[in-house]
């Protein structure tokens, strides 16, 4: 037997133990640990939901519920479209939420892109052309600034 950590938002696990509990926050702050038998697992770690940025699109994966409903996504309109390709130019900001899909996004002048899906928050900038390249069924809350 062994003792498994958890920190809020992140869950972590003994080599012999299966999923012992689960908990999310805005921003982790709290360590707990769960023993069975003799061995302890612990850890001091700050876990956090992390935003990245690539190609000027911000990208927040799997945000918590909490800033979900802080920004009113649920209340956005939604929007959706099967696999397809096609150009778009962002004339205002947009803010939105995948349900599901999952799309690459080609900013025009770079051979890069950035790749979104369902459970992802994204903000693309104004002005941005860009080709977007549904390969999944998308389902998205949007919202222009």
């Amino acid at each position: 037997m062994a003792c498994a950590s958890l920190i809020e938002g992140a869950l972590l696990f003994s080599p012999r133990d299966s999923l012992i509990y689960s908990t999310r926050s805005k921003h982790s702050s709290t360590l707990r640990s769960f023993c069975r038998g003799r061995r302890q697992l612990s850890a001091v770690v700050r876990a956090e939901t992390m935003a990245s940025e690539k190609l000027g699109i911000k990208i927040q994966r799997n945000p918590p519920e909490s800033t979900l409903a802080e920004l009113g996504v649920r209340k956005w309109p939604k929007w959706g479209c099967p696999p397809s390709k096609f150009p778009w130019t962002y004339t205002a900001r947009e803010t939105c939420y995948l349900l599901e899909g999952k799309v690459k996004v080609y900013p025009d002048g770079s051979n890069d892109y950035v790749e979104i899906g369902a459970g992802d928050l994204v903000v693309f900038p104004k002005e941005m052309k860009c080709t977007w390249d549904v390969s999944e069924t998308v389902d998205k809350h949007y919202n222009f600034e």
